[in-house]
């Protein structure tokens, strides 16, 4: 494991002045005094990256502008289907907006933590076929949402998503 130092909360400070954005908390905690990221460290399989880096497959033309809103409530699979729904979100907004990138499990295939909007807190599975959210409440999984239960659930060596969507899901 390579992991980088923490922060510091000065650091975190002026990345949210910077970006526009108040890191929601337990990461905000984590990055501050645990460590920043740092190659293997942690979920995802390529290890967490930095605030404010992006993952070395990340596409360089999406540029994150964290403070705008995430335009996600709920999944969209759009495998075979426009780039722009309807209501006018794109698939570039999806990547591009309201999240802090925290790595890659590698082949297109990224973790996002939704710092604005209503989904501020969750993490996100972000995929060349679709963004889905992780968490219990939103089907697919046993873990937790948010921060600390993405991390729990890495942690406990269950796969990411382990249980079927009309399987029930306990406690």
């Amino acid at each position: 494991m390579e992991a980088e130092p923490p922060l510091g909360w000065p650091s975190v400070y002026a990345f949210e002045e910077a970006n526009g954005v108040v890191l929601p908390e337990p990461y905000r905690t984590f990055v501050a005094t645990v460590t920043a990221g740092g190659r293997h460290v942690g979920p995802p399989a390529y290890g967490l990256v930095h605030p404010g880096r992006l993952p070395d497959d990340w596409p360089a033309e999406w540029r994150i502008a964290a403070a705008e809103s995430f335009p996600l409530e709920e999944a969209w699979i759009w495998e075979g289907a426009e780039h722009e729904r309807d209501d006018g979100i794109s698939i570039h907004d999806v990547f591009t907006r309201g999240i802090v990138p925290l790595g890659t499990d590698g082949c297109g295939i990224y973790w996002a933590l939704v710092v604005t909007g209503s989904q501020r807190g969750h993490v996100w599975e972000l995929t060349d076929c679709g963004a889905q959210p992780f968490g219990r409440e939103f089907g697919y999984t046993t873990g937790a949402s948010g921060f600390l239960g993405w991390v729990e659930h890495w942690h406990s060596g269950a796969e990411w998503w382990n249980t079927a969507p009309d399987q029930p899901v306990r406690d």
